[in-house]
């Protein structure tokens, strides 16, 4: 408990910023319109190739004996890989609402 107390006293601004920064996503997302809330949703999910190539990198460099890591980065790639995935379907449903129905 002490070494987390620690950490958070020596990063004591990068903890004031993630507060904020939550509070700033909470605001701009309860701002954003019904109507947007989807497309804006589905590109943002498409953004977690991030979260892919970020997991595959820590799975790369961690040690054999690391099961945390490798646990962790196998999660991160499943679950980066389902956000990318069910992105790019969201947004092919919403695309096909707005295409010619064909007869």
């Amino acid at each position: 408990m002490d070494a987390i107390l620690d950490f958070i006293q020596l990063h004591i601004e990068m903890v004031y910023i993630v507060i904020l920064s939550i509070f700033l996503g909470i605001e701009v997302i309860s701002r954003v319109p019904a109507v947007l809330h989807t497309p804006l949703m589905s590109g943002a999910n498409a953004i977690h190739g991030v979260v892919i190539i970020g997991a595959i990198i820590v799975m790369g460099k961690a040690e054999s004996d690391n099961y945390l890591a490798l646990v962790l980065g196998f999660l991160a790639v499943i679950l980066g890989t389902l956000n990318v995935v069910g992105g790019f379907v969201v947004t092919d449903r919403m695309l096909e609402m707005f295409s010619k129905k064909k007869k």
